[in-house]
């Protein structure tokens, strides 16, 4: 038999759960790319759903374990495809290059690669540029040809550690953009899609505090930016031949407190994807006339995922909550309407019930929440409560949806959702500050030992975050703040809840030598705090849980949800057989 045929073989027989299959697809031409078992593949549009596609490569050539696709790129003739290959241990990447003919065969490979976009150059030729990863950070920018001119050179290369460089192609492949940035301040080069080996353009220089990402529509730049007051993002426009600040003007300003999750860009309209008040909208803007037309979507609703798409009629997107599968929904330029996916209605919109709320902090500030819990549960106060927490470097909760949480509502949890500015080190705080408010916590690759990483400026991302947390090694009222708070640092013989730990063996952002001492520290303080106690005292729990590989968080690991599920149960003391029956409605264990 041939390759494909044993592909295919292999396909047929072997146990589709040693896979997690990553839903990534792109429509090119008359084809749909995605992945299939262990390979990329293609199909005619129309079969897409079919078993009638073509495989264009095997992942299991690179000898990796489990190996999934992150990210398709075809080039515009559809002469090769590019795809970013990683593991669910690990944040690194290969990006590999297939040449399509009748035999599809691999042209080249390029290890850690984060982003990629193909360009045609005036000779008509593909060329693939992509950025380089070292040490988590991306500084370097290449550019590279195949078959019989074959070249690859670096062009563009950031000096200052504290940016990194991604690449966005242009909604109508106008404009390659060289996207520079740290937290807080963004730079844009262009690459002229018709002329990709010229000089790139500066939009605008960076300046500090300003961010703005560029869109392009008939030889005008769309620019959203925070620049000026207020400082919510709006949108404004200038002619690309002269592209910088002095000559932006105002198209769009969002409403105060709203947060833009996403733009996308048509021929006729200007869609944004935004938040405000906790509540999803869809903002649709008729760049012909400048109309408006806001959208309040489901209030169910607590997320979005975009769909990448090349109708120009037609906008598609799903929306999603952590208890509640994904839906899809469309709107249709022409009849100025949003469809929603028709069929059966998922039973948790009846059963359940989604709250938002707001708590205020201390300070006065008023902290956004969503909760969900069961409509017919009585007495809430004796309900058992899951706060989840995460909200720094300006990035929300995830509110994806996640089977254990549906399932653990269905068996009578409160589910909390506390939008905040801190994660694994607001956890950690609390747990010094007020344990007697928890009974048990659960910490996934947490950032615990917070003046230590932030004084060690070797580490990966130490740079990049001093605008996020303070330079203690140079500011001394730095370095006393972040001892206040620092997990690490305010460890002290008392009471603690039981806290379960997922560590990565190999994780580059938060190092696992920092959560082992935090794990030995506090340890140590229990164990004084007990011999101080007396005999009746009972330790809590303290779980260390080091999962190999170098992924900052597995979400979806059934061995994670596993454990912590079991851990939950077994501290508050409810039995989980039901629940783990329920959750092989989902998982395949």
């Amino acid at each position: 038999m041939d390759a494909f045929e044993k592909v295919r073989t292999k396909l047929e027989t072997q146990p589709q759960e040693e896979y997690e299959i990553i839903n990534v697809e792109v429509k090119h031409g008359g084809f749909v790319y995605y992945q299939e078992g262990c390979c990329l593949v293609r199909s005619k549009d129309e079969e897409a759903d079919n078993d009638n596609y073509e495989v264009l490569f095997n992942l299991e050539e690179l000898k990796l374990d489990q190996p999934f696709i992150d990210c398709i790129r075809v080039a515009p003739d559809e002469k090769y495809v590019a795809a970013k290959i990683r593991t669910e241990d690990s944040e690194a990447s290969t990006c590999v290059i297939i040449k399509l003919s009748d035999q599809p065969v691999m042209e080249a490979s390029f290890p850690n690669v984060s982003s990629f976009e193909w360009v045609k150059d005036e000779e008509d030729e593909d060329v693939l540029f992509y950025t380089f990863q070292r040490n988590l950070r991306c500084h370097d920018v290449y550019r590279a040809t195949f078959g019989d001119n074959k070249r690859n050179e670096r062009f563009y290369t950031e000096k200052d550690p504290s940016y990194f460089v991604f690449l966005y192609l242009t909604k109508d492949s106008r404009f390659l953009t060289i996207n520079i940035m740290n937290k807080t301040t963004s730079e844009v080069w262009l690459i002229d899609g018709l002329s990709p080996w010229d000089p790139p353009v500066l939009i605008q220089k960076r300046i500090h505090g300003v961010l703005y990402y560029v869109e392009h529509r008939d030889d005008e730049l769309y620019i959203l930016t925070n620049v000026g007051e207020p400082t919510e993002f709006k949108l404004m426009r200038t002619a690309a031949d002269t592209p910088a600040i002095m000559n932006w003007d105002l198209f769009f300003t969002m409403k105060r407190n709203t947060k833009v999750i996403d733009l996308d860009m048509f021929k006729d309209h200007c869609v944004l994807f935004l938040k405000h008040s906790n509540l999803l909208y869809v903002n649709v803007i008729g760049l012909a006339d400048d109309s408006v037309r806001s959208l309040k979507l489901p209030p169910w609703a607590c997320g979005f995922i975009m769909d990448t798409n090349s109708d120009p009629k037609n906008c598609p997107f799903q929306l999603c909550s952590p208890i509640r599968p994904p839906k899809y929904y469309t709107y249709k330029f022409a009849e100025g309407k949003l469809f929603e996916e028709t069929g059966h209605e998922d039973p948790i919109t009846k059963t359940s019930r989604v709250l938002r709320l707001e708590a205020k902090s201390k300070d006065g500030k008023l902290v956004p929440m969503t909760v969900f819990h069961k409509t017919d549960s009585e007495d809430l106060q004796k309900k058992p409560l899951l706060v989840h927490v995460y909200g720094a470097y300006g990035m929300d909760l995830k509110m994806n949806f996640r089977p254990e949480r549906r399932v653990l509502v269905d068996d009578g949890w409160i589910l909390a959702y506390c939008h905040v500015r801190a994660g694994g080190v607001l956890a950690g705080a609390l747990c010094n500050s007020n344990p007697e408010l928890v009974r048990a916590v659960t910490l996934e690759a947490p950032f615990l030992d917070v003046l230590n990483t932030m004084m060690d400026t070797t580490l990966p991302l130490t740079l990049e975050e001093l605008e996020e947390w303070g330079n203690p090694s140079s500011d001394e009222k730095h370095k006393n703040y972040i001892k206040r708070y620092c997990p690490y640092q305010n460890i002290k013989p008392q009471h603690y809840p039981s806290i379960h730990i997922t560590a990565y063996e190999n994780d580059e952002r938060v190092p696992l030598k920092g959560i082992v001492s935090y794990t030995e520290k506090l340890k140590e303080a229990i164990a004084e705090h007990a011999k101080d106690t007396g005999e009746g005292y009972q330790t809590p729990n303290i779980i260390l849980d080091i999962q190999p590989g170098g992924n900052h968080v597995i979400e979806d690991s059934h061995k994670k949800i596993t454990a912590q599920i079991k851990f939950l149960y077994e501290e508050l003391g409810l039995d989980s057989t039901s629940v783990f029956e329920d959750l092989k409605k989902y998982l395949k264990f």
